[in-house]
């Protein structure tokens, strides 16, 4: 896998990669992380940014290296502000599923003035559209709009779609989703995400619309997501 410098240090990259594949299953609760030479050859980098990044991950909590055994995978869950809007994935994992996330592509948008567009998310908006797999299988086609607010230079540059979570890249940008309103249906797919969920066309679907706001009420994300409830239901816990 390549990684770019522009994007920060490598062992950051490397951490933030380890730790997304951890929350997603793809290295599950108590098993083992490829060894450090496994990570060196994936990555192209030396023995010290690959410890650099799993030193990261055991300061977080998420591993631990035992002698004569290798680095286990102590925690998957995230303790970040953000942790309630990602709870459904969280607890996907934490029943023992895997979820690999694939971009599909990504573009930025020009809204002419005077346009819903343009009142909704400013002069620019990126749209990021992903396919979630679980368990080998196609989940969730989900389509991300970013406002202008969220995207370097003042919404004139794409952000990185190539991120392993886009949440977490928000965060790191000193954005902070305070509030998330969803609402739900069930109605036919569009033929083309039947053909990427694998589904006869005209199959029913649960749909969520997501508009998720910072702590000064602006319009950060709204995302459209087309659920298979067919492989797995959809799950909310709700906090007391």
């Amino acid at each position: 896998m390549s990684l770019k410098r522009k994007q920060g240090p490598l062992y950051q990259q490397i951490q933030k990669i380890l730790k997304d594949r951890i929350l997603h299953g793809v290295y599950p609760l108590g098993s083992i992380i490829p060894s450090e030479p496994q990570l060196e050859k994936e990555f192209g980098v030396s023995k010290m940014t690959v410890r650099g990044a799993v030193q990261e991950l055991s300061h977080e909590g998420y591993v631990q290296k035992k002698s004569g055994v290798g680095t286990i995978v102590m925690r998957n869950t995230s303790y970040q502000k953000l942790s309630k809007g990602k709870r459904f994935t969280e607890l996907l994992v934490e029943e023992g599923h895997k979820l690999e996330k694939r971009l599909l592509n990504s573009r930025l948008i020009t809204n002419d003035t005077g346009t819903e567009d343009y009142v909704r998310y400013g002069p620019y908006c990126q749209r990021i559209e992903r396919l979630y797999i679980l368990n080998g299988q196609p989940y969730i086609h989900l389509i991300h709009f970013l406002a202008a607010a969220a995207l370097p230079g003042g919404g004139t540059a794409e952000m990185d779609a190539d991120i392993q979570s886009l949440y977490d890249s928000l965060e790191e940008n000193d954005i902070v989703l305070e509030n998330f309103k969803d609402r739900f249906f069930v109605e036919p797919a569009p033929h083309e995400v039947c053909q990427l969920l694998e589904l006869l066309p005209g199959t029913h679907v649960l749909k969520r619309l997501r508009n998720s706001f910072d702590g000064e009420g602006r319009l950060i994300e709204h995302s459209i997501g087309c659920y298979n409830t067919e492989l797995q239901h959809y799950l909310v816990s709700y906090d007391t």
